[in-house]
């Protein structure tokens, strides 16, 4: 895997949160303080490129008021471009996480209902200025869960991009406590007609498309390759999609899992060398960095074994780092895809 020069642009849209985390492991209530930070998933992977040097343009919404400006202000240090987020509505969504350990699963708490990004419309955006002179547009399956509004101007924006030739990327991302599997299902097989690049794991393609991996129990961790490349096929003969990438996870535990992901480009499986992750940190976002530096290998042309193994090392660092950002450089990627995995202190 080289770092190469770039001049490739990427759009994203979708929703900016406020996320409050309980500290210590502590229960939601129990807690009498809480972590604060602004993402949001789309966000993730934007910021991750950005860190890789891709130019990321943010398409999102955040209320005219302090809080609004504070996500402003926290996004900025990370050097996306922010041109393209709106000020309207009156709030900011928020989710609350209560971080798990061992056999206790961390758990979501959302409270986004009537968020800014909820109060756009169709046309509310210039498609034909954001789309100017890019070349990837991505969003993910939560983005057109948050309301029907906003899946109308994921589709606008998903066919505004495939007139010109963009590619468009989606990460399936379902969350059941957002829609129904049926609702998404509808929602998400209309918008697979504009997609180029799927980002899935085992359960959403199950719940959404009802297409399940032979030899597979994920809630026992038991993952059957040959079944994903199965899947996989399936799903490109279907969508007429280009690549689909799969991230791989086995889940010992809250804090102990096995790591890996596939790529399938409609007639080889890639499949990346599997992280033994011994000490969780934070999960939130792996999905998201895995999606970054497939992107990061799509869009600078490397070879396919190198990307998905570029993307699985820079999503088993993610899980070293509290936050929804992916801290971490192309160079200490590259040396973790190398083997420098013992953690020994770098002085």
């Amino acid at each position: 895997m080289k770092k190469v020069p770039c001049d490739k642009k990427v759009v994203l849209f979708g929703e900016l949160m406020m996320r409050l985390s309980t500290k210590r492991h502590e229960r939601i209530v129990q807690a009498r303080e809480f972590d604060v930070i602004y993402s949001g998933a789309e966000a993730n992977l934007g910021f991750a490129l950005a860190a890789f040097g891709i130019e990321s343009y943010l398409v999102s919404s955040v209320p005219p008021n302090e809080v609004g400006q504070a996500c402003l202000n926290y996004l900025r240090q990370f050097g996306m471009n922010l041109d393209h987020v709106r000020k309207n509505g009156f709030r900011l969504g928020i989710y609350f996480v209560e971080t798990g350990a061992s056999q206790r699963p961390s758990t979501f708490l959302y409270n986004r209902k009537g968020s800014s990004i909820t109060e756009l419309r169709p046309g509310d955006f210039n498609w034909d200025e954001i789309f100017a002179g890019k070349d990837w547009f991505h969003f993910t399956g939560i983005t057109p869960a948050l309301a029907d509004s906003v899946a109308d101007i994921t589709r606008e924006a998903c066919i505004a991009a495939s007139k010109r030739g963009i590619t468009v990327s989606c990460d399936l991302n379902f969350r059941k406590k957002l829609w129904s599997k049926e609702k998404a299902r509808d929602t998400m097989t209309d918008l697979m007609k504009y997609v180029d690049v799927l980002f899935t794991n085992e359960e959403e393609v199950e719940t959404v498309f009802r297409i399940k991996a032979g030899d597979t129990d994920v809630t026992n961790g038991k993952l059957s390759h040959s079944g994903y490349e199965e899947v996989a096929a399936i799903l490109c003969e279907k969508f007429r999609l280009k690549y689909v990438s799969i991230s791989l996870r086995e889940s010992v535990s809250a804090t102990v899992n096995n790591w890996s992901g596939a790529l399938f480009d409609g007639k080889k499986l890639y499949t990346s060398r599997k992280y033994h992750l011994d000490y969780i940190v934070d999960r939130i976002g792996g999905g998201d960095a895995y999606s970054s530096g497939i992107v990061y290998g799509l869009l600078t042309g490397q070879n396919l074994q190198d990307t998905v193994d570029f993307a699985a090392a820079t999503s088993c660092l993610k899980h070293t780092i509290h936050g929804d950002f992916n801290l971490v450089t192309f160079d200490e990627v590259l040396a973790l895809m190398n083997g420098d995995g013992s953690g020994r202190i770098q002085r």
